[in-house]
Order: C-alpha cells, then sequence, then structure tokens
C-alpha cells in the first residue's frame, strides 16, 4: 500500500474511533481487531483523535505536550525498556525530549507507545488501512512546551473563539497563543518539529482549527468570556510552506470548520490541501451558501456524518426541526439514497455521504452503531466528555457486510 498518496486521489472511505473508545482504551488486540473489521467492511481509513496526553477532563486537544504520546495507551505500560532503546529514542527525537525530562515525562513510556504503535501501524498498512490523525493548533497552558519555549508564546492573550449561534459568549480555551513573530525568526523551526513527530505517528494528519493560520480570535488574558476578543492576523501559508521545504509534501487535511471566511478558504486552496464538510451542518435554509450542502460538496474534500464533536447522527436527527429533516430527506432523494432516512438516520446520512463526490467518506463508529446521544464522544464548550467506549463485539460481520456492499456500491472499495 503507498501510504504517502495524496488523500482525495481516488474514491475512499473510513471510519472515525479514537484509540480510547476502543474496548479497554488501549493499543493491543482490540485495536488489531479494529483494523481486521475495517478491512472486512471494505475501508481503507481509520481516523483516530491526538494520541497526546489529555488534560484533567480527558480531553487530548489540551495536552502538556505538543510532541509526548499519552502512556495511558499502552496495551503493556510496564514492558522492559533497555537504557539503549533510550538513548536511541533521545537521539533520534532530540528536538523535544529534553522539554519533556523537564517537565516530569518519562521518555521509556514514549519509547514503549513507539514500539506499540509502530506494530499497530505495520499492521494497519499489511492490511491496506491508513491512520488518519490529528495535530491540536494549540498546546496547554503552563505545559512542557511553554515551559521550554517561553519566547514563542504570548502572555497577552488567550486563544477561543467568536460569539456566534452556538455560544452567545463565544468560547474561551484558554490555550496560549503563538508569537509569531519570533517564531517566524527562528525559521518555524517549532511547528516543522512538531509535524515531523506528527508524520512519524500517521499516514495522514488533519491540522486542528486551521483557520487559524489565518486570522485567531485572541482573548485579553484574565477575561472570563470570550466577548472581548478581536481577529489577529495568522501566519498564512508562511509554515506550511517552511514544513515543505524540509520535510516534502504534507499529507494534511485542513479543518476548515466554524468562522470561515474567504481568506481562509483561499489559503487552504493555494496550499492544496482538502477541507471538510460535515452533513449535520447542513440543511440550514437561513443560509445562501452552505459549503457543507452536499449539493456544494467537492472532490477535495472530506465528508463526515459527523465528528468528535458533534452529536451522533441518531441523536442528532432526532432533535432536529423538521423543516430541517426534510431538507436532510430531499437531499437523500436527490443523491438516490435507498436507505429510509426517518427509520434509520445514521444510515441513510452513512450512504449520503458515500454517494457523494468527496473523495473520502468518514463515518463516526457510532453512526455505524446506530447510537443515540449518550454515545457522543464531545460537547464542546462543556466539560466532561471524551468517555464513550465500545462494547466487546459491537460491531459485528453483519456491520462490515452492509458497509461493505454500499462502499462497493458507489465505488469507494480499496
Amino acid at each position: 500500500m503507498d501510504a504517502t498518496r495524496p488523500l482525495t486521489e481516488t474514491r475512499l472511505s473510513g471510519v472515525q474511533l479514537h484509540v480510547t473508545s476502543l474496548p479497554g482504551g488501549r493499543l493491543g488486540q482490540p485495536a488489531r481487531d479494529f483494523v481486521d473489521w475495517l478491512v472486512e467492511a471494505g475501508q481503507s481509513v481509520w481516523q483516530v483523535l491526538p494520541v497526546s496526553i489529555p488534560d484533567q477532563h480527558r480531553s487530548p486537544y489540551k495536552s502538556p505536550s505538543a510532541f509526548a504520546a499519552s502512556p495511558a495507551l499502552l496495551e503493556h505500560p510496564d514492558a522492559p525498556v533497555s537504557d539503549q532503546e533510550v538513548a536511541d529514542f533521545a537521539e533520534r527525537e532530540a528536538y523535544w525530549v529534553d522539554s519533556w525530562t523537564a517537565f516530569g515525562g518519562d521518555l521509556a513510556d514514549q519509547v514503549r507507545f513507539d514500539r506499540e504503535w509502530s506494530a499497530l501501524r505495520d499492521y494497519a498498512h499489511e492490511r491496506g488501512i491508513r491512520i488518519l490523525g490529528d495535530v491540536p493548533i494549540y498546546v496547554a497552558p503552563d505545559g512542557a512546551d511553554e515551559r521550554a519555549w517561553p519566547q514563542f508564546f504570548r502572555s497577552d492573550a488567550v486563544a477561543g473563539c467568536p460569539p456566534d449561534a452556538y455560544a452567545a459568549t463565544g468560547q474561551l480555551w484558554g490555550n496560549p497563543l503563538y508569537r509569531w513573530d519570533v517564531l517566524r525568526d527562528d525559521g518555524y523551526r517549532w511547528w516543522i518539529e512538531r509535524l515531523r513527530r506528527t508524520f512519524a505517528l500517521f499516514d495522514l494528519v488533519r491540522v486542528d482549527h486551521f483557520r487559524g493560520f489565518a486570522a485567531y480570535w485572541a482573548i485579553p488574558a484574565g477575561d472570563e468570556t470570550a466577548l472581548n476578543g478581536r481577529w489577529e492576523q495568522g501566519p498564512g501559508r508562511a509554515v506550511f510552506d517552511a514544513a515543505l521545504a524540509a520535510l516534502g509534501p504534507l499529507p494534511v487535511l485542513a479543518e476548515d470548520l466554524g468562522d470561515i471566511d474567504q481568506p481562509v478558504i483561499d489559503l487552504r486552496k493555494a496550499l492544496g490541501f482538502p477541507g471538510m464538510a460535515v452533513l449535520q451542518f447542513a440543511f440550514e435554509p437561513a443560509y445562501q451558501y452552505n459549503a457543507h450542502d452536499p449539493e456544494n460538496h467537492e472532490v477535495n474534500q472530506v465528508v463526515y456524518t459527523g465528528t468528535h464533536d458533534n452529536d451522533t447522527v441518531c441523536g442528532w436527527w432526532w432533535d432536529l426541526p423538521d423543516h430541517r429533516r426534510q431538507l436532510a430527506r430531499e437531499a437523500c432523494r436527490r443523491a438516490g439514497v435507498g436507505t429510509d432516512v426517518d427509520a434509520e438516520p445514521s444510515w441513510g446520512f452513512i450512504e449520503l455521504a458515500q454517494r457523494g463526490p468527496c473523495g473520502l467518506s468518514m463515518m463516526q463508529a457510532q453512526d455505524v452503531l446506530a447510537l443515540g446521544s449518550q454515545a457522543r464522544m464531545n460537547a464542546p464548550g462543556i466539560e466532561g466528555g471524551w468517555s464513550w467506549q465500545m462494547a466487546p463485539g459491537a460491531l459485528t460481520t453483519e456491520h462490515a457486510a452492509r458497509l461493505h456492499s454500499l462502499t462497493e456500491a458507489t465505488g469507494r472499495l480499496p
């Protein structure tokens, strides 16, 4: 399998399921079983969330290190590690290991993770499965990165997003913002090394909050809401140009969701990165143009039934106003969807995504299982979540056969 081929070069599909959502929540046999199920189901891509160390709320998007992986994911956390293995790892990852050990991190755990993760990737590659990972744009406050490289981070403002229809006071994430001028003067080395580490772990990478490279919402430090934030200019394509020069082709998917304006679209297209379309964001009659509407989908795009920040399709559908349901029914009819979306909303939307033009179609495992809101992974702006875990044997041969048949019918078999 050519793991370097472009993300949307051919029609493919895959399933999103984080490692913590596997039975037992760790690497090992459940992960290999899931790879085998993906093959049986005719899928090509397994998408995971960041494998970084989560915060106290279990979120992997606010990690104390942009580089270190979570030992909580290990199948064998007490496996022996030799001094030579640690020394070899420290030499290979010389840019960041001192930042992690100074923070109290254990390099033996990182060796164990690389060992287990490499074995899983080899297992997946041998079976034609590519792993799509995730790189958060920001790091945790007062984490290993901010302590080791304080010159790269601002103290006057923090990250978040502006008020919108879903959050009247916006979202106050609290992550430190970058001093892009200082990073530029350093040749964007920190970002290059971060991407180098990320590409060493994954075949493809979703860059979280891509719009922050065009412009980002800066909230004065100490504010209790995001109301007083303002848009400030991001670095644009300079970061990616520097990474391209250092690392070669960038297997990147741009997470271009949220408050997206033309400069964000122009930046993504100039870089050639595929963007995202989420079916749960479609069917909004108030919008004159909605990029998530199936009528507006493009080949160089990845379509999702929903992401980890969305409700499951079933949970969303059951709470959807009827006028939006009607728009969705009409979209399914136009696309030739044979599934009764009212009887099986998640499978109706899986079929709608599969039938569309986007080069890659992704679904949540929860939607394959037709689960309701109790299986939601995360609700943005609300503490908690990140804890859904699949029951052993939940994904059956019957699920695989149904998905394989649909994937074949829509021309997405590998």
